[in-house]
């Protein structure tokens, strides 16, 4: 069971990483980025001329790693799911660069007994050289088997995240289709994640699957990749902030399609809100859904 004090205040190391344009590209590829070479407008995330960097390749860059599998969290790790990634971006990648990534627990609710836990990490991402910020990042952990760890009288749980608005009932205003390659699991995890149920049968199996399941977060930064052509004119600046919930796993091989809603614009702030939700063809099913971004109106 959770251990609320030595999670709330758990010590992560920084960390540095330096990336290069090879991490950029096989980051943009590992999205299914550039699949038809004749169509020129993903060339630019792929090919070392004026790179152009996916936002949430911060996604794979820095991160913390399984810190959660030490004993000393009482987490039962085995049953952790990633419930929700926000990320808000401050500055624009250079196709290579060095970052500093500092990390904290900020939050853990009890749910209830048999309910679960969701603890949040936020990671502050700086360039390292200027200390300028370039994102802010939380991750959202679904603990299924710790609900119900707090005591009476004690205040071991904290106030939720503010919740993220579900996309309307109405129609949605544009949509794109992304096919995903059988085998994209394991080019994926060249990014960094190399959680053996994403590749070895006898893990995914154990896991209760039939075939290996797409990392989240793949999934996560393709619903970038069909926001940057829909909404973004192609120009990651425009970018200012995706989040999303995890409802299901994606298979390698399905089709994903992303349904974007067009929102309100904020004049003061020169952005304008969309929702989107990712659904898989093949099954009719919900793979993210509460998808809100923040498009800037401008590249400059």
């Amino acid at each position: 069971m959770i251990d609320y004090e030595a999670v709330k205040h758990w010590q992560f190391a920084d960390v540095i990483n330096e990336y290069s344009q090879d991490d950029v590209i096989l980051y943009a590829l590992s999205l299914g980025m550039a699949e038809d070479p004749f169509d020129e407008s993903d060339l630019g995330y792929v090919v070392e001329d004026d790179l152009r960097v996916v936002p949430t390749l911060l996604a794979t860059v820095g991160a913390p790693g399984a810190w959660a599998t030490d004993p000393k969290t009482g987490i039962d790790w085995m049953q952790i799911l990633h419930g929700e990634h926000r990320m808000r971006f401050d500055a624009v990648l250079a196709p290579s660069g060095k970052l500093l990534s500092r990390t904290r627990v900020s939050g853990i609710v009890d749910k209830g007994v048999g309910k679960g836990a969701l603890v949040t990490t936020e990671r502050e991402v700086l360039d390292a050289d200027s200390g300028r910020r370039v994102a802010y990042v939380e991750h959202v952990s679904f603990c299924r088997a710790d609900g119900g760890y707090s005591t009476m009288g004690r205040a071991c749980s904290d106030a939720p995240l503010p919740a993220l608005q579900a996309a309307p009932t109405s129609a949605h205003d544009v949509e794109i289709e992304m096919g995903t390659r059988r085998n994209a699991a394991l080019l994926y995890r060249l990014n960094g994640d190399r959680n053996p149920i994403h590749a070895l049968p006898q893990v995914w199996r154990n896991a209760g699957f039939e075939q290996p399941i797409l990392h989240g977060l793949c999934t996560y930064g393709m619903a970038a990749r069909g926001l940057l052509r829909l909404v973004c004119g192609n120009a990651p600046q425009r970018l200012a902030s995706i989040a999303a919930r995890f409802s299901a796993p994606v298979i390698p091989g399905e089709t994903l399609i992303l349904r974007v809603w067009h929102g309100m614009q904020d004049p003061v702030s020169a952005t304008q809100a969309v929702h989107f939700e990712v659904w898989v063809r093949e099954r009719q099913c919900k793979v993210l859904s509460h998808g809100v971004a923040e498009i800037r109106m401008s590249a400059e």
